[in-house]
């Protein structure tokens, strides 16, 4: 089991997403059924619901799938570099600007979900081997230290942070 990361494994604004995660849980486990409580809560959503705003300038829900596809791919890429002991600083992103860059308003729900999916089946694929050492090296991201673990926590935490804002602020599910 990959255990949860010490504090001093991540940056500080980090942390909301790795405490999101219950201690002792199964961070795998829980990479694993995130896809199906996130199809569950955007089931009956239809295009039209999934492109109003809940407030001028916030996210509709099709970009809020299409920043986690966006961010899932940057985690998991930087998770992977990290474990594989590559120290190569790698750079951060600005989630506005990925999601100002593109139309994820062309997309179906559906498409934007089943790509989530398929990121994440292939996440859990790619992680469910690592070693203790593999899940433990440091690395650097966004000008800061994180180690593998630490980023797999990020990965869980973001999708739980998005899954009670799609119920909180988008009243969906």
């Amino acid at each position: 089991m990959i255990g949860k990361p010490e504090e001093n494994e991540y940056a500080a604004f980090y942390a909301g997403y790795v405490q999101r995660v219950p201690a002792g849980s199964d961070i795998l486990t829980l990479m694993s059924a995130q896809p199906g409580e996130l199809t569950a809560k955007l089931n009956g959503v239809s295009e039209e619901k999934a492109v109003e705003r809940p407030e001028a300038g916030e996210w509709n829900i099709k970009e809020v799938m299409g920043h986690l596809c966006d961010t899932e791919r940057i985690f998991a890429y930087r998770a992977l570099r990290i474990a594989r002991g590559d120290a190569t600083p790698l750079a951060g992103f600005d989630q506005n600007t990925y999601v100002s860059g593109t139309q994820f308003d062309r997309r179906s729900l559906a498409d934007l979900l089943e790509e989530f999916v398929a990121q994440r089946k292939s996440n859990v694929l790619c992680f469910k081997v690592l070693t203790d050492d593999e899940s433990k090296r440091m690395g650097t991201a966004s000008d800061v230290p994180i180690t593998t673990r630490a980023l797999l926590y990020c990965m869980v935490g973001h999708v739980m942070h998005h899954i009670e804002s799609l119920k909180q602020d988008y009243r969906v599910g």
